[in-house]
């Protein structure tokens, strides 16, 4: 097997083959770290990396399965976190010229989960700061680049741990998402990123937009999401709203959707999406039919919540820094600012009544729900744009905002539910498209169920962006 072929291996697919010593994680990590130093340059996935960590995680990986003990679950698993997760005594930058130079003394409580499941730590990929909008750019090291076409973005906010897994760059990445930053990046790069439901993973510190963020996993199969999920999930007291949740996922997952009722949406009632994706992501849910489901066109009958999604987005980072903006000012991305100075002339009656809305649009989707088992739309209305730019320009000749254009994710999280965004086809400029599962409230067997399946109908972990794609 060459560098190139063990770089695409999937998680799964490793621990197969450490059990059996036929490759070892030392071998793996060096590979993987090799190919960051070939690539990275030109994608720009990574804004930190660790190797000696990573070759000294994947040596203890390898003690154990010379021991031929039952190893833990990720052992010698080449991964990567987002730039935004805090890592004791690894810069952490949050894609902030305010914290360039932040080296937390404490790690967040999914990097201890994913150290103590044996996990090889690469580094820390690339983030807008602070999480903001829907491209990876900020003004520490640029944009990330999409590994199917340079010169496009890989998304955002976790485009950095997208452009990682699909230019091998390790088999698991993790992001967060708060309107879509997982399922953005994971969509443009053709991957599959799970946004499980709110309160699975704990978050600490809290996002700045706690009450709409999730924690993630990005990858190139359904299963090595699971895998990971399994090892990320679970209460933690430094996050007062995280759940008690323990659970083999990867085992819960197995099993049929024959008989399972699904509703199919191409715009929510209302999005702007352009045609071509509208009908490769139509094509992919007619496909749940060959798998035994009862599929039906089927619209919520809900408004556009980007109203107040807006309002209190901007307004949480608005308050992060309150008392403090004009001195840091002059260091913020300056779309970021905008929205700042935005969220500061709404009241704080404005953002009670928008907390109190969202409560009934959440209460409208589980109604609708009801009636269904899970539900299927595009991730998102177009393919990859220009990296670096902060939205589309036009969407279907509709103008977008900032994260208006995100139209088929922020709604899940305001809602909390489970959602996944999995590949399903190449647009005529041969960049990816994704199609969006959405499951009822904290029924995230469900969305893996229904992905595997997907995945086990039209596979997609073969497919692989060229290695030197072409500038757009």
């Amino acid at each position: 097997m060459d560098t190139t072929d063990l770089c695409y291996l999937s998680a799964l697919e490793l621990r197969t083959l450490y059990q059996k010593r036929e490759v070892s994680p030392v071998e793996v990590t060096g590979a993987v770290l090799s190919r960051i130093d070939r690539l990275n340059p030109s994608i720009n996935a990574f804004i930190t990396v660790t190797p000696e960590l990573a070759l000294r995680q994947a040596r203890a990986a390898e003690g154990a399965y010379a021991k031929k003990e039952f190893p833990p679950l990720l052992a010698g698993i080449p991964a990567s976190l987002k730039d935004l997760t805090p890592t004791k005594g690894i810069r952490t930058t949050r894609g902030s010229l305010v914290y360039k130079d932040w080296v937390p003394d404490f790690d967040a409580p999914i990097v201890e989960r994913l150290y103590a499941a044996g996990g090889v730590m690469l580094g820390k990929t690339n983030t807008p700061e602070m999480g903001w909008k829907g491209d990876s750019g900020n003004r520490i090291v640029g944009p990330t680049h999409n590994p199917w076409k340079l010169g496009r973005t890989a998304g955002g906010s976790s485009g950095g741990a997208a452009a990682a897994v699909a230019s091998g760059l390790g088999p698991l990445a993790q992001g967060t998402d708060g309107a879509g930053s997982i399922r953005i990046p994971a969509s443009f790069c053709g991957l599959y990123g799970l946004k499980p439901s709110w309160g699975l993973i704990p978050q600490y510190p809290a996002s700045v937009v706690e009450l709409l963020s999730h924690i993630g996993p990005i990858t190139r199969t359904v299963r090595d999401a699971a895998l990971m999920l399994t090892v990320m999930a679970g209460a933690d007291p430094r996050d007062r709203l995280s759940l008690p949740v323990q659970t083999d996922f990867l085992s819960a997952m197995e099993g049929s959707i024959a008989g399972l009722r699904v509703a199919w949406s191409p715009d929510l009632g209302y999005a702007a999406i352009d045609p071509e994706v509208r009908e490769i992501a139509a094509a992919a849910a007619r496909r749940f039919g060959e798998l035994g489901c009862h599929v039906e066109e089927a619209h919520p009958g809900v408004q556009d919540p980007w109203d107040f999604v807006n309002l209190i987005w901007a307004s949480a980072f608005a308050g992060l820094y309150l008392h403090n903006l004009n001195e840091v000012r002059d260091l913020i991305d300056p779309g970021l600012l905008a929205v700042m100075e935005q969220g500061q002339r709404f009241s704080a009656a404005e953002l009670a009544s928008a907390y109190t809305r969202r409560n009934d649009y959440y209460h409208n989707w589980r109604a609708f729900m009801q009636n269904y088992d899970f539900m299927l739309t595009p991730t998102l209305p177009v393919t990859a744009f220009t990296a670096g730019d902060d939205h589309p320009a036009r969407i279907d000749g509709r103008p977008t905002t900032y994260l208006g254009w995100t139209a088929f994710t922020y709604p899940f999280d305001v809602t909390g539910q489970p959602a996944a965004t999995l590949p399903c086809g190449f647009a005529s400029n041969r960049l990816p498209v994704g199609l969006h599962i959405v499951g009822r409230w904290r029924d995230d067997i469900t969305v893996l169920r229904a992905s595997a399946a997907f995945e086990a109908l039209a596979p997609w972990a073969n497919a692989r962006p060229p290695t030197d794609p072409g500038v757009a």
